[in-house]
C-alpha cells in the first residue's frame, strides 16, 4: 500500500452499499494503478459489487473513462485523484481525491530563506494538498507576510486550486502579490510559470526540495518560439481535435479558415491519445496544432519528432497574436 496517499477506502465501500451498485468501473492515475488489485480486492470483499479497472491512460479530472463506463455498462466511475473538473457530465462519477499525508513542516523551513524577501506571498496548491492550505497560510502570516488564496475560476474546483490546463485564478491576483507558492510538483508549478509573470516557488513534496522555477521556465519559452517560427514555415499544417470530453481547447474551424487564407494546405485529425508513432504516420506534416490538452505540447515536447503547438500559439504563427502577448498574458 502507498502509505503516502489516504486513498478513503471505507467511503468507497459506503458508497457502492449505499447505492447498491452492482458493477462499478475503477479509474486511477498512472502513477497509482500498481494500487489497483489491492482496491479491488478490498472493494469486492466488502460489498455487493463488481469491480473493473480501467486500462486507459488517466492524466486529470478532465480524463473521465465515460466511454469506457457506457460501454460496459457500469452502474458508477469511480474516479481517482482529482476533483470535478467538467461542469456537466452526463454519468454518475464518484470522485475521489486522495489527500497526500506528507507532512509539509520541514519543507515550510525550508522555503523561509528563498521567500524572505517578498512580503505579499500567493498560496495555491494541486487537489492532495488542499488540506495543508491553511497550514501554510498560517505559517507566513506569523512571518509577518500578507499571504493571498485567489477565488476559485475557471476549471479550479476549491479556492487556492490550480489544475494543468489554466491559471485564471493566479492571474486574479497576480498584480496584488510579489511571488507565487505552489504546493505540489513541478507541472503545476510550470504551469503557474508559463501563466503569470511574478516568481513562481514550488513545495516539491516528491523530491523534498524547494525550487524557483524561472530557469525552468526560461528554457520552456525558448522552446515554444522556436515551435512557433517553424510552424510559421510548414505548408502542410494538422490540426489534432482531442475526443476526450474535456480536453477541448480552441475550435478547429476557427484555425483551419485562418491557416487556409494564409495559403497552407490544412487537414483536420481526430485523436484520443497523441503519440509519437501516430504523428509520424502523416509523413509530409512536419507541424501539428493540438487542441486537446495545452501541456501535450508544453510538457512533451521532447517526446516529438514533429513540431506541435497550441492553440494560442497557433494564433501568434498566423498574426493574430503577437508572441509578446504570449509572454504577457501567459501561454495558458
Amino acid at each position: 500500500m502507498d502509505n503516502k496517499f489516504d486513498f478513503q477506502e471505507d467511503k468507497i465501500v459506503n458508497e457502492l452499499n449505499n447505492r447498491k451498485t452492482k458493477l462499478a468501473l475503477l479509474q486511477l492515475p498512472e502513477g497509482l494503478k500498481k494500487e489497483a488489485i489491492r482496491l479491488v480486492n478490498y472493494f469486492e470483499n466488502n460489498t455487493n459489487s463488481e469491480i473493473i479497472v480501467s486500462g486507459e491512460t488517466c492524466w486529470g479530472g478532465c480524463d473521465l473513462a465515460l466511454d469506457e463506463a457506457k460501454n460496459l455498462g457500469v452502474d458508477l466511475l469511480i474516479h481517482y485523484g482529482h476533483a470535478p473538473f467538467m461542469k456537466k457530465v452526463d454519468f454518475e462519477v464518484l470522485y475521489i481525491e486522495i489527500e497526500d499525508k506528507t507532512s509539509i513542516k520541514n519543507l515550510l523551513e525550508m522555503s523561509i530563506k528563498h521567500l524572505k524577501e517578498f512580503k505579499k506571498i500567493g498560496l495555491v496548491c494541486s487537489v492532495q494538498h488542499m488540506h495543508q492550505l491553511e497550514e501554510t497560510k498560517k505559517f507566513f502570516e506569523n512571518l509577518g507576510k500578507e499571504v493571498i488564496i485567489p477565488k476559485k475560476k475557471g476549471y479550479a474546483y476549491y479556492d487556492g486550486h490550480v489544475v494543468g490546463c489554466e491559471y485564471n485564478s493566479l492571474k486574479l491576483i497576480s498584480k496584488d502579490v510579489d511571488a507565487f507558492l505552489v504546493i505540489g510538483n513541478q507541472f503545476h508549478s510550470l504551469g503557474a510559470a508559463l501563466s503569470v509573470k511574478n516568481s513562481i516557488y514550488l513545495l516539491d513534496t516528491y523530491n523534498n526540495e524547494v525550487i524557483e522555477m524561472s530557469k525552468l521556465r526560461d528554457k520552456v519559452v525558448k522552446q515554444r518560439f522556436a515551435a512557433i517560427e517553424s510552424l510559421k514555415n510548414e505548408k502542410k499544417i494538422g490540426i489534432i481535435v482531442g475526443m476526450k470530453p474535456g480536453q477541448k481547447f480552441g475550435s478547429f474551424k476557427v484555425i483551419k479558415k485562418k491557416f487556409e487564407n494564409a495559403g497552407k494546405e490544412v487537414i483536420v485529425i481526430t485523436m484520443r491519445e497523441m503519440s509519437n508513432d501516430k504523428l509520424i504516420n502523416f509523413y509530409d506534416i512536419k507541424a501539428f496544432v493540438e487542441l486537446a490538452c495545452p501541456r501535450i505540447a508544453v510538457e512533451d515536447h521532447d517526446k516529438y519528432e514533429k513540431t506541435i503547438v497550441t492553440f494560442k500559439e497557433a494564433l501568434v504563427a498566423i498574426g493574430d497574436m503577437k508572441w509578446e502577448d504570449l509572454l504577457e498574458n501567459g501561454f495558458l
